[in-house]
């Protein structure tokens, strides 16, 4: 007898992983997460060939808090970069995983994005729709404040031992990494093209002439000379 009399050839679904990038790479340090999905989507493709390769998505999460929600909760496998206050020198890497992620992110928030993301997590584990295996890779800012600068050398030195780690722990996944041929199109990136880290660098002015904390003109503190 057939067990399959409609002749079709199911399968069933593959796991879904998710990368996600969070923070604002318009404050110098911050954007550490985003610098760091942007570069893993520069150097590897995903092979999703054969049947059993989970998807992998990655996102830049930006600042988008509570509109992060469905793709945490679409994901079995949720790997997230950001910038995290541990406490501890700059540039210092340090993992956590599964529970600790949304309780550890609300313990030593250092902007409002940590806030949102954490409701983003209590509200996944709300709806039952949680990922079975979370991990989080957090680098230790050295500053954050510098509006329109860019990441410091410290962090920008993690983030090949953060991008390993992160491969690491997709192999472990499942997920099967190459080393991508074909350079992305403008439209493929994940970033938009004005804030892509090599022309961002590129073409935002010294910082002497350049305003990096906010318009002097809307300060409370400023005063008009009549």
């Amino acid at each position: 007898m057939n067990p399959n009399p409609s002749g079709c050839s199911c399968h069933p679904p593959r796991d879904s992983i998710v990368v996600l990038g969070i923070g604002n790479v318009l404050w110098a340090d911050e954007g550490f997460g985003v610098r760091c999905v942007e570069a893993l989507q520069q150097r590897v493709e995903f092979d999703g060939g054969a049947d059993d390769a989970p998807e992998v998505q990655l996102i830049d999460g930006g600042t988008q808090g509570l509109y992060l929600v469905q793709h945490v909760q679409a994901a079995d496998c949720l790997l997230i970069f950001d910038a995290i206050d541990y406490g501890l020198e700059p540039g210092t890497l340090k993992c956590i995983a599964n529970d600790d992620v949304p309780r550890f992110m609300g313990a030593k928030k250092m902007s409002l994005h940590q806030t949102g993301f954490q409701e983003v997590l209590m509200l996944a584990q709300l709806t039952g729709q949680y990922p079975r295996e979370v991990l989080l890779i957090g680098c230790q800012p050295e500053e954050l404040e510098d509006y329109g600068g860019s990441l410091r050398p410290s962090v920008r030195r993690a983030m090949d031992e953060a991008l390993a780690l992160g491969l690491d722990t997709l192999r472990r996944w499942g997920a099967r990494p190459v080393p991508r041929t074909t350079p992305l199109t403008e439209r493929e990136c994940i970033t938009f093209a004005e804030l892509e880290l090599t022309r961002y660098e590129g073409e935002r002015p010294p910082e002497e002439l350049a305003c990096r904390s906010g318009d002097a003109r809307f300060f409370p503190s400023a005063q008009v000379e009549g």
